[in-house]
């Protein structure tokens, strides 16, 4: 709703000097912003929006291998970590209250093939993943992403035909896909490939095979980015050929997020989620005036890259950016922030 100002108050703007012989008077202003942001209590007490742990989702790289922290150079401070690495990790974060981890693999390349096979394998490193973390933290939140680009050959979201990705065919492994992640334990199905029709296909096939108590969090309006760089670097799931515009969101369309948001709730998306975040803050705000659902926003691997390597220069500092940007994120209107930045970002709040 917009703002609605009432009359403009009559007041005097008093004496200002022109020269230097001349005193300055006071100003006659009834109205000071300042007066609430001269103490830190007052700020604190006036404040509008506050991060807290409570709004972060940390991403975790798993690979295979055991008692294995692989660094990924295109992200500095993180790492590709083994099963059992990841299950420690679940308990730092446990420790740090953050209540959920997204869980993304970097699969062998051996394991993968044009079906993304590997995707529906109960012993695959996610699943794997899965059953230690809630053996050593039950009540910490698992978030799986559902797509097939981290087992196929070719990189892309989808079954292929003749160099088109074929959507309702993908669809059908999509569920079965977020079917096995459930029964290995997770708690929130994330389907970020951008088939049509996902949302409702795997809300019917969970709730056929009595998991109606898993959350489904939609990539609602996921946009074929350049900001997914290092995150691709990460997975190793680049495309090995073309790109992903034909599934993914153009990135000059902002009404088009608003059909994308409205299908995958009536499809039974219980959380919607814009991503990137930074370059798609009016995204974020246009889905946060249109719906009264939670909305979620992935602060993506380029976001975070990008940070990093300016703080390594000493061109920015690192702590206040990042809870800015957290900030700016969590204004536009996302309750819920996926974050590398999400270890670090705890630490400095509770500073």
């Amino acid at each position: 709703m917009p703002i609605k100002f009432g009359r403009p108050l009559q007041r005097s703007v008093g004496f200002v000097p022109h020269t230097e012989t001349e005193e300055a008077q006071p100003l006659d202003l009834t109205i000071r912003l300042r007066r609430n942001r001269r103490a830190d209590w007052a700020r604190r007490m006036v404040r509008e929006h506050q991060v807290t742990t409570d709004d972060l989702i940390w991403p975790v790289f798993v690979m295979g291998g055991d008692n294995t922290r692989q660094p990924v150079p295109s992200m500095p401070s993180v790492e590709r970590l083994s099963v059992d690495q990841v299950a420690r990790e679940a308990v730092r974060a446990a420790e740090l209250k953050i209540p959920c981890i997204a869980l993304f693999p970097y699969t062998d390349p051996s394991l993968r093939d044009e079906h993304g096979s590997e995707a529906l394998n109960p012993e695959n490193l996610v699943c794997k993943a899965i059953r230690a973390i809630k053996k050593e933290v039950p009540d910490i939140g698992v978030l799986c992403d559902v797509a097939l680009d981290p087992y196929t050959s070719h990189g892309h979201d989808g079954l292929m035909r003749d160099g088109e990705i074929l959507n309702d065919e993908t669809v059908a492994v999509l569920v079965r896909q977020a079917i096995v992640q459930a029964e290995a334990g997770c708690d929130i199905i994330a389907p970020s490939d951008m088939m049509d029709g996902r949302i409702g296909a795997i809300r019917q096939g969970l709730d056929r095979n009595g998991f109606t108590h898993i959350s489904i969090m939609a990539y609602a309006a996921k946009y074929a980015s350049a900001f997914y760089g290092p995150f691709r670097d990460a997975a190793d799931s680049a495309p090995q050929f073309g790109d992903r515009r034909s599934y993914q969101m153009d990135s000059a369309n902002a009404r088009e997020a608003l059909r994308e948001v409205q299908l995958d709730l009536e499809e039974g998306a219980d959380v919607v989620m814009v991503k990137p975040a930074l370059a798609y803050l009016d995204v974020i705000r246009l889905v946060r005036d249109h719906f009264e659902v939670p909305v979620a926003a992935y602060n993506v691997s380029g976001e975070y890259s990008m940070v990093k390597a300016a703080a390594q220069k000493g061109w920015v500092e690192e702590k206040r950016i990042v809870l800015e940007i957290l900030l700016g994120i969590q204004r536009a209107g996302a309750e819920i922030i996926l974050t590398y930045h999400a270890k670090d970002a705890v630490r400095w709040l509770k500073s």
